[in-house]
């Protein structure tokens, strides 16, 4: 009884800003964390499946339909999931540029970069053409054709364009018809352009040019009585591409700059250019951002991203950008606690002093301490003769003066090089170089992940010798194990392209030690 009767002098303030700080007690976790191993997790870049007519290459759009997720993106196709962590793809035709996808009034539109409208009666099409875009004023009028759009339906059911202008115009908006979603019903309206003085929307690396930016990717959030509009700037050849937002209390504005801006950034690590993606309601109703990630190296392409949204209690958005294991989408009910704790434990561990490392072959310019800097832009190129590539990684390079570092490791993230953007377009027609031995041609990467304690007995922990799903990124979970060395070995790939092994991230945590190290001869 106690307890009843302090809280009853407790104003009512004060009992609520207790109940709301209360960590682990108040969650619907009830006090117990989600266990590595057993709780699902997902780690960025996203393992998206691949397949022809679609790549999953950025400008993301997610919507929900009785209970299942659609996601389209730049270069085709659409991907399905149940639970926001295992995506199927499925070619669908007419896929434009940079697509957004909406359902008005039971049926389903699309729209996209220079293109008109499409409608179907479900996400998957077919979808046809119902027309140009009508009722459009000129350039000097706020258009310039169709670019980076999104439709959006407000609680009255009346639809609104969100576009780009190109280049520092900014976003426009303006009412459609709801009788015909191609004819524009109003005036359009100039809600906000590029401002120098938010140095995170201007071009370059650095951020340097004060005059330049390409401001695009316009998508509204309707959160109580508040509307967030999130854009895309300074563009998504840069690693500082990053999103911010606007809020109003007027779908049409004025729109007010968010004091937190940007929402997304993240310029180094494996994970950068966070930016045109969208926000949608995953399971327990929690947010989520979606996100294209743009790699280092132009030709590499982009990858899909996503982390959990935050509101606080004055209204402003925040996503943590992440590039390690964080607990899927349902799994907990605190979104603050998404990450599962795990860290990349391989970075830079091949070329250490006295690491034990080894790798069967590399090329000029494409050496295999690439595949563990926790870059985006570099990549191990075997040599073509090289029929079984492996990879072993000492995970505690010491000196002898040094105890043993172990480690007990949870995941694995791999990222091979191919899925470039293609913007829509068919790509070049390629070559199939011959596939040696008795291996049969495969569309699919396949590999074995092995473990040991020292360097000359290894045990199998994750087998994907037979694996049949293709995609250019991997993340799999491996059963906790404690080792010192690690092993990658390749065992078959598409040779529609030479292969080349972006990154090869082990997840773990350090579990114990051993005495000083001692030389351990290494054998493939």
């Amino acid at each position: 009884m106690k307890p009843r009767i302090i809280f009853s002098f407790l104003p009512a303030w004060l009992f609520f800003l207790m109940m709301a700080s209360c960590s682990n007690p108040c969650s619907s976790d009830n006090g117990q964390s989600p266990e590595v191993g057993k709780a699902a997790r997902y780690c960025n870049p996203l393992p998206m499946a691949i397949g022809p007519g679609g790549n999953a290459s950025g400008d993301v759009t997610v919507i929900k339909e009785d209970g299942k997720y659609y996601m389209f993106c730049t270069g085709g196709g659409a991907w399905i999931s149940e639970d926001m962590l295992n995506w199927t793809f499925q070619r669908v035709e007419r896929v434009p540029v940079a697509p957004d996808v909406v359902k008005y009034n039971g049926s389903f539109y699309m729209c996209g970069n220079d293109g008109p409208l499409f409608k179907a009666d479900n996400p998957l099409g077919p979808y046809e053409s119902i027309g140009e875009w009508k009722n459009t004023p000129d350039v000097a009028g706020g258009w310039n054709g169709a670019f980076d759009m999104e439709i959006f339906i407000d609680d009255d059911n009346t639809p609104y364009l969100f576009y780009a202008g190109r280049g520092v115009s900014g976003i426009f908006a303006v009412q459609l018809d709801p009788e015909d979603l191609t004819r524009f019903a109003g005036p359009v309206k100039h809600l906000f352009a590029f401002n120098s003085d938010h140095v995170w929307e201007r071009y370059g690396e650095m951020n340097e040019y004060t005059d330049v930016s390409w401001v695009e990717g316009p998508w509204v959030h309707k959160h109580k009585d508040t509307y967030y509009l999130q854009y895309s700037a300074s563009g998504t050849q840069w690693k500082t591409y990053a999103s911010g937002y606007y809020t109003s209390k007027s779908v049409m504005g004025p729109y007010t700059y968010a004091p937190n801006n940007p929402l997304l950034r993240k310029t180094d690590g494996f994970v950068t250019g966070p930016a045109h993606g969208c926000i949608v309601e995953g399971p327990a109703g929690h947010l989520w951002q979606f996100y294209t990630i743009v790699l280092s190296n132009p030709p590499g392409g982009r990858r899909i991203g996503m982390d959990r949204v935050i509101i606080d209690r004055k209204g402003n958005l925040s996503v943590a950008v992440t590039e390690t294991p964080q607990w899927a989408p349902g799994v907990i009910s605190d979104p603050k606690r998404g990450n599962s704790g795990s860290l990349p434990v391989t970075i830079n561990k091949i070329n250490t002093m006295n690491a034990l490392s080894s790798f069967s072959s590399q090329q000029p310019g494409r050496i295999a301490a690439y595949a563990a800097d926790n870059l985006s832009g570099t990549w191990w190129e075997p040599e073509p003769a090289d029929t079984l590539p492996t990879l072993t990684i000492e995970l505690s390079p010491a000196t002898r003066f040094d105890v043993v570092q172990l480690f007990t490791i949870d995941g694995l993230r791999l990222m091979f090089t191919g899925g470039r953007r293609s913007f829509g377009r068919q790509p070049a027609a390629q070559v199939t170089a011959p596939v040696p031995g008795n291996k049969p041609v495969t569309d699919a990467f396949q590999y074995r992940i092995e473990v040991s304690m020292d360097g000359q007995s290894f045990t199998t922990v994750l087998d994907q010798t037979d694996n049949k799903i293709q995609r250019n990124t991997i993340f799999e979970e491996i059963t906790p194990v404690e080792c010192r060395f690690v092993r990658l070995s390749l065992t078959n790939w598409p040779r529609t392209n030479p292969l080349g092994i972006i990154e090869f991230t082990i997840f773990g945590k350090a579990s114990g030690s051993l005495p000083a190290a001692q030389p351990i001869p290494v054998t493939n």
